[in-house]
């Protein structure tokens, strides 16, 4: 894909990443980037969480989660229908490298928080989202 991040930008993008970054991004990003991309993006995150999943899944995992709360991208997130169009790529590549590793409580857990964050205005950030 042409907007897919270079090796350099995913490693930009690791250092980005924490959970409380990532749940205010997901926050600011709830009713514009959608609902697919926060389920992704959270079913991720809960693979990450998870003890059974391999340091270099982890590491795939953090690059494409940093990427989405890198203030600066390829496309940048204001440009409207397009501006997501980068991160979900990340995402979406993610998941497919580290697929083996998703489980169904992964996918349960961030069904949990997208009808959280789509539910309410500024909800709490839950626990596991806290460092």
């Amino acid at each position: 894909m042409a907007n897919d991040p270079t090796p350099s930008d995913t490693a930009a993008a690791a250092r980005w990443y924490s959970g409380p970054a990532l749940w205010r991004k997901l926050i600011r990003i709830a009713g514009i980037a959608g609902e697919k991309t926060l389920l992704a993006a959270l079913t991720l995150f809960y693979c990450l969480k998870d003890k059974d999943t391999p340091n270099w899944a982890r590491g795939v995992i953090v690059g494409a989660l940093g990427y989405l709360i890198l203030p600066t991208d390829l496309i940048p997130d204001i440009l409207p229908g397009a501006g997501y169009g980068d991160d979900w790529g990340a995402i979406v590549a993610a998941l497919a490298t580290v697929s083996a590793y998703i489980k169904d409580e992964h996918k349960s857990k961030a069904r949990e928080q997208v009808t959280r964050l789509i539910g309410r205005r500024r909800p709490e950030a839950p626990l596991e989202f806290i460092e």
